[in-house]
């Protein structure tokens, strides 16, 4: 199928417009025209622009071009501002400024010359180089140069006399016991499944070619300085941003909401926790941001902090008002990390944005496999740092990353980034259009409903400025009359859809951009079937509440490398075991879903705690608990000795 590229030619001069749209089209059509790129006219005011993009083709442009007007004609600032306007809501979009000359640059210079690729000049009609050059643009936009190299190399069928042992695929042909594992996986997928031996395919410890390209692509796209591709997810991405930022002892203000794998980084790095307590919707069992008053008060407390780290949007959709609390965090010279795991396609639309970086996060991390097309595993470090070391910082992700990665990965990063600067807006306006449906049907059922914001809003976050991402659906199922579990197991059991996770009492569904209007119907069949067979409203048993973060005795790390004891969770008459009461927590222990710690290293254990854990073990079947040992099939913790504890350094001391 060949694509369609709309050129759109935004000009107050009707008598320049039409011609200009008349020249490029007949440009292209006498030369060859593989995105397919047609000139499309639009009057120079705001109304019309919108217009224009919001129409069914509106999704299909990827060029503006805009006419500053003839001199004298007082069209140029208001041209500049439109073209200003248009790149805040569309960043995606390549923009051409048309001049009368070079002093009309100085205005576009001082008001948008970040957001300019490219100018013309009204006095140099020349439709055919004009089409050459936006060609080249769309060209490069569209450019995947690492997929690109793995294709053409896997087309050429080297004989393979390196690793990996199956040697594309052969070692699979012809065998009675896995050769069906060829014919599952693919042989392009096999053929592609290379070895860092082949130099044409770059490498991705020390990128100078095809990957070092892909890379800069994909900043230009996400709005970064400089972004890296990672092919262990973005649990290891946060882990190397955390060991580049962070020295033994030093201090960091992290929201106890982040994913697990943030915990884990401040083991590695030896730093220096403070844990802010995220809110909490008690009803529902979700965990939300961390109030907007606790990060301030816990950047006056801390002025020695060195990094902020933050989740948003969280697993349930909650987002953070971001700018303010990035400006407070840099006021104080405190470098800010965001985790964007779930959000990264947040860029291509303007229902979506602002991103984290486009409201000043030095780092943001992104499952780029999330909601967006890449294969699982496949992540992206943004970095916007003014001070960032990228000798400290590549010397850091080197001792993270394999020294064989996984080529189809790293293919599947150069690929979602094509994606989404070509169609993002597109995909991504037909899944908001679709949880707008849904919403709307799902509650018409009157046995489950779509949580709004507010409802998903704690009291204390009420007047913090968050905002939902609606491509997340939390459905609450409380009037059904079926309880979370038997309900998951109903959907996947018998109508073949699968969730993303639920509480309690709630349903969590994901839009992305894969998602069809077949999948939505089924769905929607789905709940419709469930409510015919209603049953009487449940009397749900709460979440057990999650204890508020108790104190730490030492460092995350000191404890962790300890060897500790194991003690049991429940004592002898099997009830939580109260000889846990003060002990020191060796390892990190965590609820999935939704992955948020009760317990980190170096933690005081409280009786609330202990009595915490117990309570989900005995009630919640679909929680897992991390981090837990088990001794003779009875759970247990591991926590510090007393020797161990008294030989450590206390907080004040510890490096």
């Amino acid at each position: 199928m060949k694509p369609v590229t709309h050129v759109l030619v935004v000009s107050a001069d009707p008598a320049w417009r039409q011609p200009v749209c008349d020249g490029l089209n007949q440009a292209a059509a006498q030369r060859d025209n593989p995105h397919g790129l047609l000139a499309v006219p639009c009057a120079c005011d705001t109304s019309a622009l919108e217009a224009a993009l919001s129409t069914q083709h509106g999704a299909d442009v990827q060029v503006v071009l805009v006419d500053h007007g003839p001199a004298g004609s007082g069209q140029g600032p208001a041209a500049v501002l439109l073209a200003q306007r248009l790149i805040d809501a569309r960043p995606e979009l390549s923009l051409y400024m048309v001049l009368e000359d070079d002093a009309d640059k100085l205005l576009v210079e001082q008001l948008a010359s970040d957001a300019v690729d490219g100018y013309f000049f009204r006095g140099e009609d020349d439709p055919v180089g004009w089409l050459r050059i936006l060609a080249a643009e769309v060209a490069e936009k569209a450019d995947t140069p690492f997929y690109d190299a793995l294709r053409d190399y896997v087309a050429q069928a080297k004989d393979s006399w390196h690793t990996p042992g199956h040697a594309g695929g052969d070692a699979f042909k012809g065998s009675p016991w896995v050769g069906d594992f060829h014919g599952f996986v693919g042989e392009e997928m096999l053929r592609a499944d290379l070895s860092c031996s082949v130099p044409a395919l770059d490498s991705l410890l020390h990128p100078t070619g095809v990957i070092a390209q892909a890379q800069r692509l994909a900043a230009k796209a996400f709005g970064a300085r400089a972004t890296y591709f990672a092919t262990n997810g973005t649990s290891t991405s946060n882990k190397v941003i955390f060991q580049s930022l962070l020295t033994p002892g030093d201090k960091l203000l992290l929201d106890r909401n982040c994913h697990k794998s943030v915990h884990h980084g401040v083991i590695l790095s030896g730093a220096r926790p403070v844990y802010l307590d995220s809110a909490v919707n008690r009803h529902f069992g979700l965990f939300g941001p961390v109030p907007k008053a606790t990060i301030a008060r816990a950047i006056a407390e801390h002025p020695d902090a060195q990094v902020l780290i933050l989740t948003s949007c969280t697993y349930d959709g909650l987002r953070y008002d971001l700018r303010p609390i990035i400006e407070m965090a840099h006021a104080a010279g405190i470098k800010v990390i965001v985790d964007e795991a779930w959000y990264g396609h947040a860029r291509f639309h303007p229902e979506l944005r602002p991103t984290a970086l486009e409201c000043g996060a030095d780092y943001a991390t992104q499952s780029t496999h999330k909601v967006l097309s890449a294969f699982s595993q496949a992540s992206m470090i943004h970095v916007n740092d003014p001070g960032f070391d990228e000798h400290l910082f590549r010397e850091n992700f080197n001792m993270h990353a394999s020294t064989s990665p996984q080529y189809t990965l790293i293919a599947s990063l150069d690929v979602a980034r094509k994606q989404a600067v070509m169609e993002g807006y597109r995909l991504l306006d037909r899944s908001l259009a679709f949880a707008r449906e849904l919403r709307e049907k799902i509650n018409a059922t009157g046995a489950f409903r779509v949580l709004s914001l507010e409802e998903l809003l704690p009291e204390e976050l009420k007047g913090d400025g968050i905002r939902l991402d609606p491509t997340k659906l939390t459905i609450d199922i409380s009037a059904s009359g079926w309880s979370a579990d038997a309900l998951r197991d109903e959907l996947i059991g018998r109508f073949n859809i699968q969730v993303e996770k639920n509480t309690h009492n709630t349903l969590t569904l994901l839009l992305t951009i894969g998602t069809t209007r077949s999948k939505v119907s089924r769905l929607f069949d789905a709940m419709l079937r469930l409510t015919k067979e209603r049953r009487t409203p449940l009397t749900y048993a709460r979440m057990p509440e999650a204890p508020r973060f108790s104190a730490l005795a030492c460092l995350p790390r000191d404890a962790f490398y300890e060897a500790g004891e194991r003690l049991p969770l429940l004592d002898e008459s099997g009830q939580p075991n109260a000889a846990l009461s003060g002990r020191v927590c060796c390892d990190q222990i965590v609820p999935y879903p939704p992955g948020i710690p009760v317990l980190v290293p170096g933690q005081v254990i409280e009786p609330a705690v202990v009595a915490y854990l117990v309570r989900l073990l005995q009630t919640q079947r679909s929680i897992d608990l991390h981090g837990l040992a088990t001794q003779d099939g009875e759970w247990h913790l591991r926590v510090l000795t007393p020797a161990e504890q008294a030989a450590l350094p206390p907080l004040d001391r510890a490096s």
